[in-house]
């Protein structure tokens, strides 16, 4: 049994950010989350793309400020269970929680924050049918690490911003890179669709419009694919295939845990502290909905700051906390590390 202040599911910007402010309130915190590191959909989908509206950052990039956060909270310690997912939450006669994870890990908290972004996300698969025996074995429907692709054979499929972004990326890493669209017109940034059309007339990037991928071939790996160009079937040898159609994202068991639910997004009294219609758990970030919501890491941050308020004073009722700005009290963390601003000099000038 893992015993923490608050659970946290959901390891991304929101989630991770909840933990920093929980400790300056003395508060421990624990971490589940689905994917195998931290980050969310930072670290998951667009590790490489930057970010221009985090505050005092003009740009950085998504990796970037996921490690800058894991800096910043590494001095409060918290726990992480990475690679499962919440599956059940039972409520005991104290208040407190124990949450079971799909591998059977049970986490004891004393409040639940629920920071899943928008839930567990499902790749938009093409149709193709034998398409699962490909998968992890030539067919990718992220790109985690550009690497693997270095002096590879690619084919890109999609017509948004993804496919736009890592079809450039990939240019200079892959030995030859196909983007495959099934309309001639992309729904992307238009500085990306220009840089596309500049690397095809460069012979950096082979641009096939309209036409679709409808088999794939291989014995133990993709080793070409079958394309619907025009009514004509052509095959294209490639080592891997990347449809990047967007993502399906689902609540997953969180959706069977009582709250109340509206457009796939958890309600939450956005008047006080982010709570949900059951006591002691919250929803921040992402997954939640109120009036005038807006899907943004800064509102995150904001949401995971008052509910961290909330819980403090759900966990010690009655006792007073006094807001102290970190640039007075400084920042004292649970590894006996403290970080301070220089006092000032009191000294006569003669």
């Amino acid at each position: 049994m893992i015993e923490t202040d608050i659970l946290i599911i959901g390891a991304g910007p929101t989630g991770l950010f909840a933990v920093f402010e929980a400790g300056l309130l003395q508060l421990k915190c624990h971490i589940i989350d689905a994917l195998p590191q931290p980050g969310g959909q930072l670290a998951e989908l667009y590790p490489k793309k930057p970010i221009f509206d985090i505050p005092g950052y003009p740009e950085v990039l998504a990796g970037d400020l996921v490690n800058n956060l894991m800096e910043q909270i590494k001095q409060f310690q918290p726990g992480f269970t990475l690679a499962e997912t919440a599956e059940t939450i039972d409520k005991l006669e104290d208040g407190t929680f124990i949450v079971t994870t799909n591998k059977g890990t049970k986490h004891h908290a004393k409040a639940v924050a629920i920071a899943g972004g928008l839930g567990t996300f499902e790749p938009r698969k093409p149709a193709i049918e034998n398409i699962a025996d490909y998968e992890e074995k030539g067919v990718e429907y992220f790109v985690k690490d550009p690497e693997m692709f270095r002096n590879k054979r690619i084919v890109i499929a999609g017509g948004g911003d993804s496919a736009l972004d890592w079809s450039i990326f990939l240019s200079n890493v892959a030995s030859e890179v196909t983007l495959v669209h099934r309309r001639n017109e992309f729904r992307g940034a238009l500085d990306s669709v220009e840089k596309v059309q500049e690397l095809k007339k460069l012979g950096k990037i082979n641009l096939i419009t309209p036409a679709e991928v409808v088999a794939i071939q291989g014995e133990n790996h993709v080793e070409s694919i079958t394309l619907e160009n025009e009514g004509v079937q052509r095959v294209f040898e490639t080592d891997y295939f990347i449809p990047l159609f967007g993502l399906t994202p689902k609540l997953g068991a969180i959706a069977n845990w009582g709250l109340e639910i509206e457009k796939n997004a958890i309600k939450v009294n956005n008047a006080l502290d982010y709570q949900t219609n059951i006591d002691g758990i919250y929803a921040i970030g992402d997954v939640n909905i109120y009036p005038g919501k807006l899907k943004l890491i800064l509102c995150g941050f904001h949401e995971a700051t008052l509910m961290c308020q909330s819980v403090y004073n759900r966990i010690n009722p009655g006792k007073k906390y006094v807001l102290k700005y970190t640039t007075v009290s400084g920042v004292d963390g649970f590894d006996g590390t403290r970080k301070e601003a220089e006092k000032a000099v009191v000294k006569s000038i003669e």
